[in-house]
């Protein structure tokens, strides 16, 4: 338990000490009129309140990351603490103000735009692939994923999930369809409190029973097969089950709606840099919860097996608790934050195709003209999710390989734009995740069996390989860039 308490005091003082460091390196400018000012359209464009673009913010990039990757990565012991504390601190939070800033004074542009602009219209081009074929993919996964647990709730039958699924389905078209102040603005602000209540009662459940789990000082070594997981290295495989309570690529394509709805540059750093830091606290409360289920007799005492799965250990813990009332919020939370997560990815998978095609979205029937063929793509990856018993696990594994991959892409842009513009050895806040994400996502692509399956003992050799010829790669750039 105090490694809980040491990592998450970790994380309120980082925000201050080292968010405003970032925020230093980046100077925001409170007089520059933002985008949401600039470019007012009343549909996508438009100013709201602070603490509500915080809310939707923290909503957006939540999604199950922060509760199932935690629980997921929690499997592997303790060390899970060391990567959410020093992976959001300094890599996720950092990725997810500067692209959010940089796409305020881009005028509101897209991750694709953004990168692009930086690394060159190759990497543009790629990008826009890429990233329209990830918020596929969130939409997809963040369709099934609470259909089962609303459904399950419902009698667990397969017509009750794909009722759901449906539900689900055309909530998603009016969301991503009208303007953001119409559906988003209005209800994602109730369900970010259901998922913080969550987590703030866990918090304290967690205290009241003070209960003997593993802490960081007792070892870092795999913890894994005790709870269920045979043949995954913490390296890379921790860091790419832990993504949105570290880092994520998919925060990149969320920051630009709320990069256009701000209305003071200000605002970055609590927006940006702090939903990040309040989605670290909420999946280090999940990693206890679970690390307390899966070694400190925790499953035991709720009836479930000690290896059960991310759905059966939220559904467990909630009732077990949390009691009736509190079980409804917080299971709430954990659905609420899947579904906003998958109408925004869809939201922006609109916005990012119609930056590319320079089609303006204030009129209805341009904004439908890209929604019909969206959600039509969307609906046939469903089908094959649902039709597929293995779909699902298909589907997230690759999610999950690309939304990090996407990260590094990110982190790189940011990189250059800092050696490009700023003073000194600034550049060095992002080259250094930049460095590390990307030898974890070559390392990840070439052992796993969704990649090349190549033998363990190559993974030393893959990620010292991939982390030097990218510090190469970038040196000779910077040398040809300073003459």
């Amino acid at each position: 338990m105090l490694s809980l308490i040491i990592s998450v005091l970790a994380l309120v003082i980082a925000y201050f000490v080292y968010g405003r460091f970032v925020e230093k390196i980046f100077g925001p400018d409170p007089a520059k009129p933002t985008p949401a000012v600039s470019k007012a359209d009343g549909v996508d464009y438009i100013k709201l309140p602070g603490w509500k673009v915080f809310m939707i913010q923290f909503l957006n990039i939540a999604g199950t990351g922060p509760i199932f990757g935690a629980i997921m990565g929690a499997k592997f012991g303790p060390s899970a603490y060391l990567w959410i504390v020093f992976g959001c601190i300094f890599a996720g939070a950092v990725h997810d103000y500067f692209l959010g800033m940089l796409s305020v004074r881009n005028g509101g542009a897209g991750l694709p735009e953004v990168i692009g602009k930086y690394l060159g219209k190759g990497a543009r081009r790629v990008m826009l692939l890429f990233t329209v074929l990830l918020l596929i993919l969130v939409g997809t996964v963040f369709v099934y994923s609470p259909a089962l647990i609303i459904g399950g709730m419902a009698g667990g039958t397969k017509q009750a999930v794909m009722i759901c699924v449906a539900a689900i389905f055309v909530y998603y078209l009016f969301a991503t369809f009208l303007p953001i102040d119409k559906v988003i603005g209005k209800v994602y602000p109730i369900f970010a409190f259901s998922l913080l209540f969550m987590a703030v009662a866990l918090f304290v459940g967690l205290i009241i029973k003070w209960p003997s789990i593993p802490e960081i000082w007792d070892g870092l070594g795999n913890m894994g097969p005790q709870a269920g997981v045979k043949g995954q290295p913490i390296f890379p495989c921790l860091f790419i089950t832990i993504a949105c309570g570290a880092i994520s690529g998919f925060h990149g394509t969320q920051s630009p709606l709320m990069a256009r709805c701000m209305g003071n540059e200000k605002l970055g750093r609590p927006v940006f840099y702090g939903s990040m830091i309040t989605e670290g606290i909420v999946a280090l409360i999940w990693a206890a919860v679970s690390s307390y289920f899966f070694f400190g007799g925790g499953a035991a005492e709720l009836g479930a097996p000690a290896n059960a799965a991310a759905p059966t250990v939220v559904t467990a813990v909630s009732k077990g608790w949390l009691g009736i009332l509190g079980g409804i919020l917080a299971i709430l939370g954990v659905v609420a934050a899947p579904i906003t997560s998958g109408d925004t990815a869809l939201r922006s998978a609109r916005l990012v195709i119609a930056d590319a095609l320079k089609m303006d979205q204030q009129k209805p029937l341009k904004r439908l003209i890209i929604c019909v063929p969206l959600f039509a793509v969307t609906a046939l990856l469903l089908w094959f999710n649902i039709a597929d018993e293995n779909g699902f696990n298909t589907i997230w594994r690759y999610f999950g390989w690309s939304n990090q991959t996407l990260a590094a892409f990110t982190l790189w842009a940011v990189t250059v734009y800092l050696a490009t513009n700023k003073k000194g050895l600034s550049y060095l806040v992002t080259l250094l995740p930049a460095l590390f994400m990307t030898a974890t996502c070559v390392t990840y692509i070439c052992i796993d069996k969704i990649g090349f399956g190549m033998p363990h003992t190559a993974i030393p050799w893959i990620a010292l390989s991939a982390f030097c010829i990218s510090l190469l790669l970038f040196c000779l750039w910077f040398l040809r860039h300073k003459k």
